[in-house]
């Protein structure tokens, strides 16, 4: 089931680049992201009402599903899509690729859990290979306050997601289901940025052509609905630390679609990023070795 879930994540995600893309334009940005969690967040409550499912959180929850909707599927967005304004692509995916470091040491301030060592030395060796990966790309791009703006906005998106994270594992602690508290969350998320986009005086348009709203239902539902659920779920079973490592992999999968859609050419200096991040997945999942005990004789000696 961990497998299953991590590459469903992994595939998905690594994918919802192209949708976002086809989404840019008169739209603006806000309402774009508010669309999307609108529509992940009505497909969600028909299918708990379906099921006979559907509760609302209560107590200690119903503050923490507000917390997520703000943070990660609102803040976690608007800060990303606007960093990709300021920073070339692969900069952004470097940025996000930290989340499994981040995950790990807020993990350990806010729910006292041990750091492995070797998720931490897992998550720097797959940054490693992010940055080799996208170096051509990063080294052309001149520093500057453009630069320093992104940067600032794509490690508060990385922040974002974090929190996001460790509420969901706190959330499952509780007792409160993935599917649940995403609807919920998705809804509060989709609420803000409508309501700010209404304060900010932004026209309420939509795109009406079957590109767009293709790229939303597609965001919609398997970007969100199954994406989210998946990613969260491996939240509750692996912890965040782990679960993160996903976000190393989405730029590896959003470079092999490339190849077919955009004519990207993998260079030796790519590859070598490409066994780098493979290097790390591995260290990240591999079982520490248990230490079997010696026989009393043998204790005696």
């Amino acid at each position: 089931m961990n497998a299953l879930l991590y590459l469903s994540t992994v595939l998905i995600w690594g994918t919802t680049w192209i949708a976002i893309k086809v989404q840019l334009g008169p739209v603006p940005i806000p309402l774009s992201i508010a669309y999307r969690f609108f529509l992940a967040a009505a497909v969600l409550f028909a299918f708990l009402a379906w099921r006979g499912q559907l509760r609302r959180p209560r107590g200690e929850a119903l503050g923490l599903v507000a917390a997520q909707g703000l943070t990660l599927f609102c803040g976690n967005f608007l800060c990303f899509y606007y960093a990709s304004h300021y920073l070339p692509s692969g900069l952004v995916a470097v940025v996000f690729s930290t989340a499994t470091l981040w995950n790990a040491l807020n993990a350990r301030l806010f729910l006292k859990r041990h750091i492995s060592p070797q998720v931490m030395a897992g998550g720097a060796l797959g940054l490693a290979g992010i940055v080799t990966l996208f170096w051509p790309q990063l080294a052309g791009h001149n520093a500057d306050s453009g630069m320093l703006t992104g940067l600032g906005l794509s490690i508060l998106g990385t922040l974002c997601f974090s929190a996001g994270n460790l509420l969901s594992a706190r959330l499952q602690a509780l007792g409160q289901t993935p599917l649940t508290t995403n609807a919920w969350a998705m809804l509060t998320g989709a609420t803000i940025l409508l309501a700010g986009s209404l304060a900010a005086g932004l026209p309420l348009t939509l795109d009406s052509s079957p590109r767009y709203l293709g790229a939303l239902v597609y965001l919609a539902i398997p970007g969100s609905v199954i994406g989210f659920t998946a990613y969260l779920m491996l939240v509750g079973r692996l912890g965040p630390e782990r679960a993160a490592y996903c976000t190393v992999l989405f730029p590896v999968v959003a470079l092999n679609v490339s190849v077919w859609l955009e004519g990207y050419r993998w260079t030796p200096l790519a590859l070598a990023g490409l066994v780098l991040v493979l290097a790390g997945n591995v260290l990240v999942f591999r079982q520490p070795a248990r230490r079997t005990a010696l026989p009393a004789a043998s204790r005696a000696a």
